[in-house]
């Protein structure tokens, strides 16, 4: 296990503020997400029909990604492909210094979007001398802390209202306060400015719909409508897999994705954008850009890792996951010391599938696999049985659909030779292979469940994960 990852794993569970945090978190949105299901009685239905809706999709990709654009292209909005992170900044960076050579200056009003963290956006456009402003009020907390998320849905899951008090005295000059209303308001002051005189604005999709071509941006706040609206420019940041084929799969995906996220039976914003401004209109965004992301899609979509294209990104795994109550978002990191993009236990597959097995391929191990997250999930993934194919490596079939790179088969050839790929000893490679085995059957598994202290031996006889005592139990 990565060194960097271990000090994480122990400064987090060492931060008693941080493990007040994340509790309160966790009952808070396990408890809502329950209460939100008791009141749609065929959610099981409906979670499996959201299955196969998201299989079929990802096992026909390119067919509904054609639909999609050519609908989307009708509509009037422009239609960008970046095959990777630095190309997704480089359309960016066009479509925003358009204007001036070299580009002027321009203030970007920014709503949540896990891409934009994928693809390091902020950093690359103020780098590039724009001013970022992210008006997701948990986001906007972070970015006054020069932090990443902790959340793929709760940015600011790691902290307690004290902590937001004495930011906003230091950084927004208002006497401290506790105070959640005068806190909120506060900040709503200040981002009012922004949306009124933002040059681009720059949104995620949850859901594109193929049929039609319509963007739908699920939000709380408002904001995502007022960084959509009010900007002349708006430029929507979209992983090139989180399409439906119907709006009535919309419907389906929408019943499920605010109850999972947050506990609602429906967000507070729902938004559809099918256009640019028209003519007859009196707001809304003169220009529309689309940059459908793949960075590293196209080979999870044809590897065994495939499943976890599926996700659409509520986070209620993170909040069912005993380890990621512990850890919180910051403490996965790669072997450089880099925050994950995505944390949890989707993020332990999705990381490593997306930005490589070398880098962070042993988030997996920060898992218990016990079946929490995927009896959350509400697309019904198999989140354990994906945690132990990043555990032993076994994602080789991605690997067929391209070329790869002198480092990959540096990787494929300690694999072949025994190894795990992800810094595993050969017997804990052999131990992962055959829990894997044993966690397929129920009768095994609750044997090994009664003989835990042999069974915790099978599992992976000399990692050192199991001497972390936090999660022994």
């Amino acid at each position: 296990m990565s060194t960097a990852f271990r000090a994480k794993i122990r400064q987090s569970i060492a931060n008693e503020s941080l493990q007040a945090a994340l509790d309160a978190n966790a009952q808070r949105r396990v408890q809502g997400r329950i209460a939100a299901f008791a009141s749609l009685p065929d959610w099981r239905e409906r979670r499996q029909r959201a299955h196969a809706v998201r299989a079929d999709v990802i096992s026909h990709l390119d067919e509904y990604l054609d639909q999609f654009i050519a609908k989307v292209l009708e509509n009037g909005i422009t239609v960008h492909r970046a095959k990777d992170a630095a190309e997704a900044i480089n359309i960016i960076s066009k479509i925003v210094g358009a204007d001036g050579h070299p580009p002027l200056p321009k203030l970007i009003a920014k709503s949540k979007s896990m891409v934009s963290e994928e693809i390091n956006f902020n950093h690359a456009l103020e780098a590039a001398g724009h001013r970022v402003v992210e008006t997701d009020l948990g986001e906007y907390i972070v970015q006054l802390r020069g932090e990443k998320p902790a959340h793929i849905i709760t940015p600011a899951v790691h902290l307690r209202r004290r902590e937001v008090g004495k930011l906003f005295q230091e950084k927004l000059g208002i006497p401290y306060t506790e105070d959640i209303p005068t806190l909120t308001n506060t900040a709503r002051k200040v981002l009012r400015e922004i949306f009124l005189t933002a040059d681009v604005g720059v949104s995620g999709v949850n859901f594109g719909v193929a049929e039609t071509g319509t963007l739908c941006i699920v939000t709380n706040e408002g904001n995502g409508r007022m960084v959509t609206t009010m900007p002349p420019i708006h430029i929507a940041l979209m992983g090139m897999e989180r399409i439906v084929p119907t709006l009535d799969d919309l419907a389906l995906m929408l019943s499920l994705l605010p109850r999972s996220a947050t506990g609602q039976k429906l967000s507070v914003y729902t938004q559809l954008i099918h256009s640019p401004r028209r003519a007859d209109e009196v707001d809304g965004a003169r220009e529309r850009h689309l940059i459908l992301v793949d960075n590293g899609r196209s080979r999870l979509q044809h590897s065994a890792l495939q499943e976890a294209l599926y996700c659409i990104r509520c986070g209620a795994c993170l909040n069912a996951c005993p380890v990621f109550r512990e850890l919180g978002g910051h403490a996965y990191v790669g072997d450089d010391g880099s925050i994950a993009p995505y944390p949890g236990p989707i993020g332990s597959i999705v990381s490593p599938g997306l930005l490589g097995l070398d880098r962070f391929g042993h988030l997996a191990q920060a898992s218990s696999l016990c079946g929490a997250c995927k009896d959350a999930c509400p697309v019904d993934i198999d989140l354990p049985k994906l945690l132990t194919r990043v555990r032993a490596g076994n994602i080789s079939e991605g690997r067929k659909q391209e070329a790869v790179s002198g480092e990959q088969k540096a990787e494929s050839s300690k694999q072949k030779a025994g190894g795990s790929g992800v810094g595993l000893s050969l017997t804990s490679g052999i131990g992962l292979k055959v829990y894997g085995v044993i966690a397929l059957s129920p009768r095994l598994f609750a044997l090994s469940q009664k003989l835990a202290g042999i069974g915790s031996r099978i599992v992976s006889p000399f990692s050192q994960w199991m001497w972390i005592p936090s999660f022994t139990g």
